[in-house]
């Protein structure tokens, strides 16, 4: 069996509609097309790991309703271990409420739900679990408590951490010094440096800002450009394919539950980045959150000039 990947964060309904423009405050504009799709950041990330041929149990807790029983069957059917799963008998799922222009930019606003009551003594029947992963990926969608709590569970069994900071958070030097992966988007490593990222310059002292917490391996996601990869080793930026964006919704999910399952693989960290690039570059040609992620067979198949639309 490969080895075990661990997602532990949130899972929400997405409700999706597309239009010409974003609204300005205080403007009402008539959309296109309306989509009800599973999403949040650690569903969609477990779920682009599972299509990708990773060994995923995801942990995370819904509402007992209609949206939280669907999002648990529909990872099932991805072959996503759920046996961990937390239903909140007293809060909903979460919710995500997402517009998307004509150029594939979109913008969020998020209700968690019950995602914010994933708390550390939820999580107490999840240790052993965590403790015999090869590795362990979360996002900030969950409570903050409950993130450092994984992350020294983790550390203290030697098992890799791989940290999305989103959405962006202030985050303790206490709890960076124990992650050996961080996966922040421009904005978001501008957000925790104070480095303002304006060319490869500015994005290679955020980064080193970073690795000097303590946190083996900073990758920073740099949108149609691919990523930079720093390390004690190399500051490499690793190219993303050119394709046509539709929806750039999942993107850095996809990127992130490409990368995991490469790593597990046994590939080094520069590989595993190419192979993430690839896999958010199918992605964002596709509308949907874990609609858009795409499948092993396509990583091997796909050429992209049969991808750009």
């Amino acid at each position: 069996m490969a080895p075990s990947i661990v997602v532990i964060g949130s899972s929400n309904t997405d409700m999706v509609i597309k239009a010409e423009h974003l609204p300005a405050p205080g403007e009402t504009i008539l959309g296109g097309k309306f989509f009800m799709n599973p999403g949040g950041k650690g569903a969609n990330q477990a779920v682009a790991a599972a299509r990708l041929g990773g060994n995923v149990t995801f942990i995370t807790k819904t509402g007992n309703d209609i949206f939280g029983k669907q999002s648990v069957q529909l990872l099932e059917e991805e072959g996503i271990n759920t046996s961990l799963i937390i239903s909140d008998p007293l809060n909903p799922s979460g919710v995500a409420m997402i517009t998307v222009d004509k150029n594939g930019e979109n913008c969020i606003v998020v209700a968690s739900g019950s995602n914010a009551e994933l708390t550390p003594i939820n999580l107490y029947n999840a240790k052993d679990k965590i403790e015999a992963a090869f590795i362990v990926l979360m996002q900030l969608e969950i409570p903050v408590a409950t993130v450092e709590h994984v992350i020294a569970v983790a550390a203290a069994a030697n098992v890799k951490v791989v940290l999305n900071p989103a959405p962006v958070c202030a985050l303790s030097d206490d709890l960076l010094q124990y992650v050996s992966i961080i996966t922040p988007n421009e904005t978001e490593a501008q957000m925790l440096t104070g480095i303002v990222i304006t060319d490869d310059e500015s994005a290679k002292k955020a980064a080193q800002i970073l690795h000097e917490k303590g946190i083996e391996t900073v990758i920073i996601t740099l949108g149609p450009r691919g990523a930079m990869v720093l390390n004690k080793e190399d500051c490499v930026i690793i190219e993303a394919p050119k394709v046509v964006a539709v929806d750039t919704t999942a993107a850095g999910d996809v990127f992130n539950g490409a990368l995991v399952v490469s790593l597990s693989d046994g590939n080094d960290i520069l590989t595993a980045t190419a192979f993430a690039c690839k896999a958010a570059a199918i992605s964002v040609t596709r509308m949907g959150a874990q609609a858009s992620a795409p499948y092993i067979n396509e990583m091997r198949t796909v050429k992209f000039n049969e991808v750009v639309v």
